[in-house]
């Protein structure tokens, strides 16, 4: 993505993925993501799940849910989050996090490379 530009970010095809076996806890999720841009040391992209139930370990992001429904668990006993469109929300670094994807999640997130 070139200054000066814009995308609609809702409807990027993605490339989906299964979910590596190591992180997927129920159904069969899939992942796909796109990197837009880059400034100043941060990424931009868009990133997407199917439902299902995945583990991961977060970067610290801030992003805005585009589409669907999910709920984020946190391993610290930090209170989870239910997400839907519109809601923008921010991960630390090193979160252990279970995602539960209800109708699949779109999202733009903000990151460091």
């Amino acid at each position: 993505m070139q200054p000066n530009s814009a995308v609609t970010a809702a409807t990027i095809d993605l490339d989906h993925e299964p979910v590596p076996a190591e992180q997927s806890v129920s159904g069969e999720p899939r992942t796909g993501a796109h990197a837009l841009t880059a400034f100043e040391g941060l990424e931009v992209g868009v990133w997407e799940m199917t439902p299902g139930t995945m583990s991961d370990v977060e970067a610290d992001e801030v992003f805005v849910v585009l589409s669907g429904s999910a709920t984020v668990e946190f391993g610290d006993g930090t209170p989870a989050l239910q997400l839907g469109a519109g809601d923008v929300a921010r991960l630390a670094a090193g979160a252990e996090t279970v995602w539960t994807v209800t109708e699949t999640l779109r999202k733009v997130y903000l990151t460091r490379g």
